[in-house]
C-alpha cells in the first residue's frame, strides 16, 4: 500500500481538476443556451453512460425533471440506462454496444439533446449512442475526461465536448457532477424566468 497516493494527494488532485473546470464555464453557458432553446421548442434531453457515468446521466435527468434550485416547470429528460428490460433486451438480442444507440434511434429527433457521459471517451456504447444522436439530427453532447487527447473517439460524434483535464476516473466523475450542476443552474434560471 505504500505505492498508493495518500488521501491528501487525492484531495489536492481533486482541487486542481475542479479549478480547471473554470476554463469550461463559457462552453457550459453556451451549451445551456442551446439546451434551453431546444427544451423551449419541445425537445427532450436523453442522457446515458455506464457505471458511475450512468449515475451522472440519471442525476442530470433528475435535475431537469425535478428542479435544481428554483421552483419551475418540469423539463423533459430521460436517462437511457434506467430501464433494465430495454437494456437487457438490446444487450441480448443485439449487443451491449447497441444499448444506447438503439434507444436514441427510436426516440431522438432534431429538437432533442443527446448527452453521453464517458470518463475515457472510449466506451463503445456511448460512442454509438452519440453517433445515433447525430444521425437523428439531435444536438450531441459529450462529458468526458482526457482533455489533452480531445475527448477520445466519442468526441468525433459530439457537437459539444466538455472534457475534464484528468485521466483518473474518480477525478473526472467528480468534475462531471460539477459540470452537470453548472448546466442545471443555467437551465434552471432560464426555466424559472420563462414559466
Amino acid at each position: 500500500m505504500t505505492d498508493q497516493p495518500a488521501l491528501a494527494e487525492h484531495l489536492e488532485e481533486h482541487l486542481a481538476v475542479i479549478e480547471s473546470v473554470r476554463g469550461l464555464v463559457p462552453a457550459v453557458e453556451s451549451l445551456g443556451e442551446e439546451v434551453s432553446d431546444r427544451l423551449q421548442r419541445g425537445g427532450v434531453v436523453y442522457s446515458f453512460g455506464n457505471g458511475g457515468s450512468a449515475a451522472d446521466a440519471q442525476h442530470l435527468a433528475g435535475e431537469l425533471i425535478g428542479r435544481y434550485c428554483r421552483e419551475r416547470r418540469p423539463l423533459a429528460a430521460v436517462a437511457l440506462s434506467t430501464d433494465p428490460t430495454v437494456s437487457t433486451c438490446i444487450g441480448n438480442d443485439y449487443s451491449f454496444d447497441d444499448v444506447f444507440a438503439r434507444q436514441v434511434t427510436a426516440l431522438a429527433g432534431p429538437d432533442d439533446v443527446v448527452v453521453g457521459f464517458t470518463t475515457s471517451g472510449r466506451s463503445p456504447n456511448v460512442v454509438a449512442g452519440l453517433a445515433a444522436g447525430r444521425k437523428a439530427g439531435a444536438l450531441t453532447v459529450l462529458l468526458t475526461g482526457h482533455a489533452d487527447s480531445g475527448g477520445g473517439p466519442a468526441a468525433e460524434h459530439a457537437d459539444r465536448v466538455l472534457a475534464v483535464a484528468s485521466d483518473r476516473t474518480a477525478r473526472v466523475q467528480e468534475a462531471h457532477v460539477l459540470l452537470l450542476h453548472l448546466l442545471s443552474e443555467h437551465i434552471d434560471r432560464w426555466a424559472a424566468a420563462s414559466s
